[in-house]
């Protein structure tokens, strides 16, 4: 599969404004029925859509963290549950494994006339996702905390570690956050890591895992370093969990998405001071490298197979109101907008300073899954102390090949 939302390109089509014009639903009958994730962005987008509700059309929506776990199922059955699912760089892959959502060339022809090319997500030739925000973890830094303790914003591990020893020496005795909660949320801060060391997942050309190397090394111990500088209640945290303890005031560096870094310094924040003191940059870099540890992702929406075409339709025009300039105008600082007219605001210069430097997107590869599954089964007990580096890894290549062997990608 391949993508041609280029970020490199996306970065510095951020940095231009331009108008285009929106016009009204114009939906004459069907139901719409959107899954996906549960954050501020998504919120505006499907208020958004809403809007084209009326006595003929119905607009529902589902907003939940777990819209991973269901989308496949949801949209398997006939007719789906859902006619739209908003998807991101990894979780439209299970979506196009199992067939379950239909090509949008002739949706866009006729209703995405305000789309712009880096927002059509084609795989294969043909179009299979609508791209309207980018996202990305990196760091969210205390600008006060670090000024009065002679502290330099981290660019690396190395520099992250250091600062943090001060921090702790200064008072704060779990200085770091990180979303390292066992599954899903663990295996990503792997898979951010690993991609700036510069190396693949895979042996070219192959499914083969090709992790368990010195760089693959590496990343297990910075992520087992970071622990210690972390909550004993690491386990537990997730983006949404570490938003407390950064505005009680515990917590002076962190690695969160950049769709949460809104609502940190938000203006009805409960810690204003907090809020008004906190800044981003790009994730750190590992080893002598430069590349920010963090995977480039991009959040777009699909269309259901399973389902009427006049639901695919007036889903489609529905979610073209949802991710409207007009939208976006009223919500500048929710995310990196990949819409016509965006300006970026404060809360999108973690991204940005990722995009510049050289973040690499998230491997959107049919097996990534599986590696990622296998991750998050098998980190934390390492992390954990109960067991080596050499036995997670290898519990990790038995769990992964194990998976890609049976479902066919290695034989």
């Amino acid at each position: 599969m391949t993508s041609n939302l280029k970020f490199a390109s996306a970065a510095s089509a951020l940095l231009l404004a331009s108008t285009a014009a929106h016009a009204d639903c114009g939906i004459e009958s069907g139901s719409v029925r959107i899954l996906s994730n549960d954050f501020a962005a998504l919120h505006a987008v499907a208020d958004w859509a809403s809007k084209c509700a009326s006595d003929t059309v119905e607009v529902t929506r589902n907003q939940t963290e777990e819209h991973k776990n269901i989308q496949v199922p949801a949209l398997s059955i006939d007719p789906a549950t859902y006619t739209v699912a908003v998807v991101a760089t990894n979780s439209i892959v299970p979506l196009m494994n199992d067939d379950l959502i239909r090509p949008l060339d002739e949706l866009v022809a006729e209703h995405g006339q305000q789309l712009q090319d880096s927002q059509l997500i084609r795989v294969d030739g043909k179009i299979m996702a609508i791209a309207f925000m980018a996202n990305s973890q990196h760091l969210f830094y205390r600008e006060d905390v670090l000024a009065e303790n002679g502290i330099d914003v981290p660019s690396t591990y190395e520099e992250m570690f250091a600062a943090a020893e001060q921090l702790r020496a200064a008072g704060y005795e779990t200085p770091i956050s990180s979303s390292y909660m066992p599954g899903w949320n663990l295996a990503a801060e792997f898979v951010n890591t690993y991609l700036g060391t510069g190396n693949d997942f895979f042996v070219p050309g192959t499914a083969e895992l090709a992790i368990n190397n010195e760089d693959g090394m590496a990343v297990l111990e910075t992520m087992k370093r970071m622990t210690e500088y972390m909550s004993n209640d690491w386990t537990t945290f997730d983006a949404n969990a570490q938003t407390p303890i950064w505005e009680a005031d515990e917590v002076v560096l962190a690695v969160n998405w950049g769709s949460r870094a809104s609502a940190y310094i938000a203006d009805d924040s409960p810690a204003p001071e907090i809020a008004a003191a906190t800044a981003f940059a790009a994730s750190p870099a590992i080893g002598d490298g430069t590349t920010p540890t963090a995977a480039l992702w991009w959040d777009g929406f699909t269309i259901a197979k399973n389902i009427s075409d006049e639901d695919a339709e007036a889903s489609f025009i529905a979610m073209m109101n949802g991710i409207s300039p007009e939208m976006m105008a009223e919500n500048q600082d929710l995310a990196v907008w990949l819409i016509d007219g965006y300006e970026p605001t404060r809360a999108a210069t973690g991204v940005i300073d990722g995009l510049t430097k050289g973040a690499r997107p998230y491997p959107m590869l049919p097996y990534m899954g599986l590696l990622h599954t296998a991750l998050g089964d098998n980190l934390s007990e390492y992390l954990q102390g109960s067991e080596s580096a050499e036995q997670a890894m290898a519990d990790i290549e038995a769990a992964y090949t194990t998976a890609a062997t049976e479902a066919g990608f290695i034989r």
